[in-house]
């Protein structure tokens, strides 16, 4: 175990030369001419700019990393995070998103409200379009898909009692 510096000790100089502190400075949000600027990224996230004509108040920087990529080709993982603002987003694929950090306020077309905090994980359907509020800043892993139609869903489950069989049971 380490030492615990007493106060006055020499540990207390070598503080201000602690890479934690700068890491902690880094990680702050700052403000340049009103518009948020986003965290130290330790995720190698890249900016990934919401269309214009889906911001609705604000001015929203977004970024993101695909973290498992099928060639383009879904599925795919993705982290996302953004700073405040209120946009729409219109989704294509159908997908499951975890709040890893911070919170938003989502409104289906509805004018129904829910609000995601931190540990929280919802799904969007494919065709579907929420408003998000983000407050201040929010993160996410986003799990974006295809669902299957109810024909292949027929198929897999035939092909499944087929080959049932012939499968080995677990030891």
């Amino acid at each position: 175990m380490g030492k615990v510096p007493q106060q006055g000790d020499a540990a207390d100089e070598l503080a201000a030369d602690d890479p934690t502190v700068e890491l902690e400075v880094l990680e702050q949000t700052i403000s340049i001419d009103g518009a948020r600027e986003l965290r130290f990224d330790p995720h190698d996230l890249t900016p990934a700019p919401i269309p214009r004509a889906w911001i609705v108040e604000g001015n929203p920087a977004a970024r993101d990393r695909r973290l498992v990529d099928n060639g383009g080709r879904l599925p795919r993982t993705t982290m996302w995070d953004c700073t405040a603002g209120r946009f729409d987003w219109v989704y294509e694929f159908d997908e499951v998103a975890h709040v890893l950090e911070g919170l938003v306020i989502i409104e289906d077309t509805a004018g129904v409200r829910r609000m995601l905090h931190s540990g929280d994980t919802f799904l969007f359907p494919a065709g579907s379009r929420y408003q998000w509020t983000v407050p201040n800043y929010v993160r996410k892993i986003a799990f974006s898909y295809s669902p299957l139609s109810r024909e292949r869903r027929l198929i897999n489950g035939i092909v499944e009692c087929l080959t049932a069989p012939f499968r080995r049971k677990p030891a």
